[in-house]
């Protein structure tokens, strides 16, 4: 944390505050301010998170970086840009499979770099998924039926957004939308973010800008308690309609041999 000490200072004085000004538009005490800025104490998670909108900077950005008058941020919106990812490890140090269920979703937002809220969720292991990273999600909504409400997605944790392949689908963690499992309609566009399809047609597709974005997560898997129905059996209406789309198709296949 040593970093962060040494960049509060650096930042407070360049926007032109004193600290007990800083104090104010954080919501502490001055006295907090002057510790943090001499590494007396550290900061809380959340603290953390406030200061660096209040900057706008990352996370990573205001934690790691030595900002000063020859620092310059990292460009927006660059899909290959490194980002910081907390995990968990079992007992012989291979990654788990954190899970976030739907009432954990909204904390999610703002803990998805937080090791210790990290540490708190739910967490198991499978034997397929050892090679890789990977967290599930409790989905949420009919907008993916015939995947049920419920269903828990285990996904691939996606670092570079031009990875990303049209037509598949992922659990998409946004500012304004949370977490959505949604199918991807085009390639990662740094100018516009991601189009989401719902495989429920009665949602509309909708984009969601490159900035809002903070993780992407491939799906791979779900686990879910409602198990497939049995196909049913072949109405009179239905046997019409094969026969009918049959007759078309012979009828299709015959014109052209004549033209032929």
């Amino acid at each position: 944390m040593s970093n962060i000490a040494n960049n509060l200072k650096y930042l407070r004085k360049k926007k032109g505050l004193t600290q007990q000004q800083f104090a104010d538009e954080m919501g502490i005490k001055r006295a907090s301010v002057g510790a943090y800025e001499e590494s007396r104490a550290e900061p809380k998670y959340e603290l953390l998170t406030r200061i660096a909108d209040f900057y706008g900077l990352t996370m990573d950005e205001l934690a790691n970086d030595t900002i000063n008058d020859k620092w310059k941020p990292t460009p927006r919106g660059n899909a290959a840009n490194v980002r910081v990812l907390s995990i968990t490890v079992d007992g012989e140090n291979k990654e788990n499979i954190e899970l976030v269920p739907v009432k954990a979703s909204a904390g999610y937002l703002n803990g998805y770099a937080d090791p210790e809220y990290i540490a708190e969720l739910p967490k198991f292991s499978l034997p397929m998924f050892r090679q890789g990273t990977y967290r599930a999600f409790e989905i949420k909504g009919d907008s993916m039926l015939p995947l049920q409400p419920g269903s828990v997605v285990i996904a691939e944790y996606v670092e570079n957004w031009n990875d990303i392949k049209p037509g598949h689908t992922y659990v998409v963690i946004s500012r304004n939308d949370g977490v959505v499992y949604k199918r991807i309609a085009f390639k990662y566009k740094a100018d516009k973010g991601l189009k989401l399809l719902s495989d429920n047609k009665t949602y509309d597709p909708y984009w969601v800008p490159a900035s809002d974005i903070l993780e992407v997560w491939q799906a791979k898997a779900y686990i879910s308690t409602q198990l497939p129905q049995p196909s049913p059996e072949p109405t009179m209406e239905t046997l019409t309609a094969m026969v009918a789309q049959m007759q078309k198709t012979i009828s299709t296949v015959v014109d052209k041999r004549q033209v032929d």
